[in-house]
């Protein structure tokens, strides 16, 4: 692979020639003539230059978001070469929505390194939208992502169904009732996830599938933050069955029974290539093992 890409994204990284250098184990002059080189091979400058730091100019941030591409592509086709002839081994950049990444994965990935410990994972969480669309830049070799994805670019198998549950704290007055009416629910305060997160659409689509249009809404971008409020008694929420797990057993969240609930939703495994290396259909069997049953694996 052409050097002149790593060095250009090394330095557009660090936005400094020195820590790149260093990281790249080249001399500061070394890497500034891989960038003058770049540049006149490009055909106009790249990167805005001051005695503090350097940041990339418009033009800069196209090549660096293709360079990216291309880098990804490369080590994808190296590993594939590379499973011809070898064991399961190698990097794995894995991209997981906030409730898989975090509540499930890391169970997956203890479970698949005890048997295959010379496979190398690099973990990413995001919500689901970011993590699609850096599947499709081949930042990330595969995403587990949340919900009715569609993506006409992108190969998305749906593995797994999670069920999710209006939860409240303990002291909350719909906690104490029984049968409640969509009308109740809707003078609730929610705390739900941002735009983009599959658990927030997965809320949408409940608000819209029960006929209600709540009016006090928090948005927030950790699942364990909302967890957090709704414990404190902020108020509602629609969260995952693997999310709530530990809260239910503690008994410090409790599931308001409504009609028509559990809402199910569907968990995805989106990928960018048909070609995969050992090490990614290794990680994929686990994954389907550890999501066919309602907890993930005991360790």
């Amino acid at each position: 692979m052409d050097q002149h890409l790593e060095v250009f994204i090394a330095v557009a990284e660090k936005k400094n020639f020195s820590r790149a250098a260093e990281e790249l184990h080249m001399t500061q002059p070394a890497v500034s003539q891989y960038i003058r080189a770049f540049e006149r091979e490009i055909g106009t400058r790249l990167l805005e230059r001051t005695n503090k730091y350097v940041k990339l100019n418009k033009a800069g941030e196209i090549v660096y978001d293709h360079a990216k591409e291309i880098v990804g592509l490369y080590t994808k086709m190296q590993g594939l070469v590379d499973d011809l002839t070898n064991k399961t081994s190698g990097p794995l950049a894995i991209g997981a929505s906030y409730t898989f990444g975090e509540y499930i994965l890391p169970h997956v990935i203890a479970d698949m390194l005890e048997e295959h410990p010379l496979v190398n994972p690099a973990i990413s969480i995001g919500n689901t939208r970011d993590i699609a669309e850096f599947v499709l830049k081949h930042q990330l070799d595969v995403g587990i992502v949340e919900g009715d994805f569609r993506h006409d670019k992108l190969m998305i198998e749906p593995f797994a169904e999670d069920r999710m549950f209006i939860v409240a704290a303990p002291g909350h007055p719909l906690a104490q009732e029984e049968n409640i009416t969509p009308q109740e629910l809707e003078k609730e305060r929610w705390i739900i996830r941002e735009i983009g997160s599959g658990t927030r659409k997965a809320a949408d689509n409940m608000f819209a599938a029960i006929n209600i249009s709540p009016k006090r809404i928090m948005e927030f971008g950790s699942i364990q933050l909302i967890k957090e409020s709704v414990e404190a008694g902020l108020g509602i929420s629609l969260l995952s069955q693997w999310a709530i797990r530990k809260e239910l057993a503690m008994g410090t969240l409790k599931k308001i029974e409504v009609d028509g609930l559990p809402f199910t939703r569907k968990f995805s495994i989106v990928t960018s290539s048909p070609y995969r290396t050992k090490a990614l259909d290794t990680f994929l069997a686990f994954v389907r093992e550890a999501s066919s049953g309602d907890r993930p694996p005991a360790r």
